[in-house]
């Protein structure tokens, strides 16, 4: 919108909208040069390494900044501090700069030390400040100012102060929601700010009870990470893992909207590149799989794969045959065994130990004086009958029996189809199922445990990488070879009609075939992130974990592998833990990898859920746990949860969800996962399923797809079919109004807290 066509009611509005105005000028104009730079570097085509490198730096860096530059379009200065010394700083999502010879600061980025003040000053420690504005935006427009006074000495006013200080923060936690999670950046609270900017060092734990932000936190520490340590996370990646793929998607957009894009988000189900968990595991079947000490079933099944003979392998050779009894194979197995290689890395030494063993017998067979019992070959005739042994299919289909390889998902696959062997009946019959190209959640960290026993035997991709580049070496020879053949001549007119020819310089004089063929290599313009979900042996820069009291000790495997630096961000509830496999405490989940080298910090305030249905949701709690503490909240709506019982279950959800819907924002129906179906076909409109558009008005859930999503209302079904810790985690979503229908008994702390 023109600022001409904007009636303001006074000059602080006008001012804020021209330094807005300024702002998005300076946006659209990086942009335009952003696109153009891409566009023209892409264009250079073959270059010289040196230049392809320089001109494959730049596109990825320029790209960034322009997805930086789309991603807080309409979003981008939020705040405004005036400092005693009566300079002024605004404060915005991204920081720009003046083009000028100084790069003067034109906004400053959130993230920067200079902005801290922003957050943490207060009346009592104004920190040099003696006004904080914050600005409220639609999309280039400003549309309101909030004025903080911090130094009661300064009698200026601008007719725009908030008395209390909370205007911003209370009308972002009563705007209706969308589906998707916004960012904090402009209300983040002074203990949240702490947590943000914590070093970057060792293993962060935040604990916090439903509506504390801790997730917000722990995606404003991810960008807030990235700005402070650019140069090595920008190569080593940000992984951030979530409970499910709905959560995932619903704080999807926060990091974007901060300018940070190169972050992997995943569930662990998608840690195993080339598998995406779609099969669902019973709890008990989960809870089994979770164990740590699959760790060591996985380790004996892998070892039961080393088989010996039974009784003996026989191999004709040259008309000979060559036994090997489980004598032979067991020196062989344990020589290979010791060198300590995953199974598919050792397989090489076993092969040498076979072959070395027959060539042994056929020797002692064919080249043994029967009068006096020396051998009459000498090294080169053994050597030969060793090679003709690698050529002897007998051999090598004893070795594959006696040593296979073998991929993680057949050694995974057949163990679930057959597990008696390694665990008891109860456990066995849990796990137990047809082999199948499903694959559950609970079966990656297995998958990975397996690929770190099994290895990879990389001979023939090594052979077939050394064949291609010999492919692309004798092509380019072929190149040089056409130039040379085509060289052409310089004359040089001389005295007496005398000429002197000299070459012209060509491609043939300055480079050989092999740097030829390497300027034609494949360049891998991924980023980091995108590279790090191919890779199932990356190392990340730092890991972001959320509800990581959730995750089972196997799944604690596969992350630490993913920070061999463990530089991570915990973030949980232990309360909230559901999973039967969850470790549910944090001396639990560190200890076996850190010991007590481990900080823990707590948020201790609820912004989401008003003080009404906290109260309810506390009770579930404290009729187990009766020193249970919930986290305090910040605001009250006067509207009290209600309880509602029924016969027919459908026609009373249906009634309920007209009642709560709201004008504006969103319902979650929470429902056992075994009333989904009946409840999907009495409501129109809602969405469900293992990945819900949580954007929809009326969303269907069951309690664990809930976790860290928030709704403005929000209809729980059939408490009595939730363990207490679901109970919990469905009571807390609401930020406005909760209701309750039942055709069950209640349980008895819910009635109480009702009533």
């Amino acid at each position: 919108m023109e600022l001409s066509n904007i009636d303001f009611p006074d000059s602080e509005l006008r001012r804020e909208q021209e330094f807005i105005d300024g702002l998005y000028a300076r946006v659209d104009a990086l942009r335009g040069d952003t696109e153009a730079g891409v566009t023209s570097a892409l264009a250079q085509g073959n270059t010289p390494m040196q230049a392809r490198l320089e001109r494959d730096i730049l596109v990825a860096e320029r790209s960034g900044l322009l997805a930086a530059l789309n991603a807080v379009d309409g979003s981008l200065c939020f705040g405004r501090i005036d400092l005693t010394s009566r300079v002024s700083h605004h404060i915005g999502r991204i920081g720009l700069r003046v083009d000028d010879a100084e790069r003067t600061p034109l906004l400053i980025d959130w993230r920067a030390e200079v902005a801290r003040p922003f957050y943490l000053a207060t009346g009592h420690t104004p920190m040099g400040l003696r006004r904080r504005r914050h600005l409220t935006t639609e999309g280039r427009t400003v549309t309101a100012l909030h004025d903080e006074i911090l130094d009661l000495g300064d009698r200026e006013r601008t007719g725009h102060e908030d008395p209390s200080g909370d205007a911003v923060l209370l009308a972002a936690l009563d705007s209706a929601r969308t589906g998707r999670m916004n960012d904090i950046v402009q209300t983040i609270q002074a203990e949240q700010d702490e947590i943000i900017r914590a070093p970057h060092r060792g293993v962060l734990v935040v604990e916090g009870g439903p509506g504390t932000g801790k997730t917000a936190v722990a995606l404003h520490r991810a960008a807030f990470l990235l700005y402070e340590h650019r140069e090595l996370l920008a190569k080593r990646a940000v992984l951030i893992v979530g409970p499910n793929p709905a959560f995932l998607g619903y704080i999807g957009e926060v990091l974007p909207s901060l300018g940070e894009t190169g972050v992997l988000l995943a569930t662990v189900g998608e840690l195993y590149p080339g598998v995406r968990a779609t099969a669902t595991d019973t709890p008990e079947a989960a809870a089994v799989k979770g164990r740590a000490g699959m760790a060591d079933v996985l380790a004996a099944v892998v070892r039961d794969r080393q088989a010996l003979p039974d009784p003996v392998i026989t191999i004709e050779h040259d008309r000979e045959i060559l036994m090997l009894d489980d004598g032979l194979v067991g020196v062989a197995r344990e020589r290979t065994r010791a060198a300590k290689l995953p199974h598919n890395a050792a397989r090489e030494y076993f092969e040498g130990h076979i072959l070395n063993t027959l060539t042994e017998l056929y020797a002692e067979r064919v080249g043994t004086d029967p009068y006096d019992g020396t051998n009459l070959l000498d090294p080169s005739d053994i050597t030969q009958i060793r090679d003709d042994l690698a050529q002897n299919r007998e051999v090598w289909s004893a070795i594959d029996r006696l040593w296979p390889r073998i991929t993680p998902q057949r050694l995974v696959a057949d163990f679930l189809a057959g597990p008696e062997e390694y665990l008891g009946d109860a456990d066995a019959a849990a796990v137990r199922r047809p082999v199948t190209r499903a694959w559950t959640v609970a079966d990656v960290p297995l998958l990975d445990e397996a690929a770190e026993l099994l290895g990879e035997d990389d001979r023939l991709a090594r052979a077939r990488a050394e064949r291609e580049r010999e492919t692309q070496v004798a092509y380019a020879q072929g190149v040089l070879d056409v130039s040379y053949a085509s060289r052409t001549y310089e004359f040089e007119d001389k005295e007496d009609g005398d000429a002197d020819a000299g070459e012209v310089l060509s491609a043939h004089h300055i480079i050989d075939a092999e740097r030829f063929a390497e300027r034609h290599e494949e360049d891998d313009h991924r980023s980091a992130a995108e590279r790090a979900a191919a890779d199932r042996t990356w190392a990340f820069g730092h890991i972001i974990v959320d509800e990581a009291q959730e995750l089972s000790p196997m799944a604690w495997r596969l992350l630490m592998r993913r920070s061999p630096t463990r530089s991570m961000t915990l973030v949980g509830d232990p309360a909230q833990t559901a999973e039967a496999a969850g470790v549910g405490s944090w001396s639990g989940i560190l200890e076996p990898y850190v010991e007590d080298r481990w900080e823990h910090t707590r948020l201790g305030v609820n912004y989401r859920t008003p003080a009404e249905i906290m109260e309810v949701a506390a009770a579930v709690v404290r009729a187990e746990q009766p020193d249970f503490e919930p986290p305090a909240s910040v605001r009250s709506t006067g509207v009290r949860p209600w309880a509602r019982a029924t016969d027919d279950l459908p026609e009373a959800v249906e009634r309920a969800v007209r009642e709560l819907t709201p004008a504006e924002g969103r319902l979650a129906v929470i429902a056992p996962r075994a009333l989904h179906r009946r409840l999907a076909a009495r409501l129109d409109g809602v969405t469900a399923g293992a990945e819900p558009d949580l954007t929809r008005t009326v969303v269907l859930l069951d309690p664990r797809q809930s976790k860290g999503l928030e709704f403005d209302s929000v209809l729980v079904v059939e408490p009595a079919d939730y363990g207490t810790s679901d109970l919990y985690v469905a009571l807390t979503r609401a930020t406005q109004r909760l209701g309750v229908v039942h055709a069950k008994e209640l349980p008895k702390a819910l009635v109480t807290a009702l009533t």
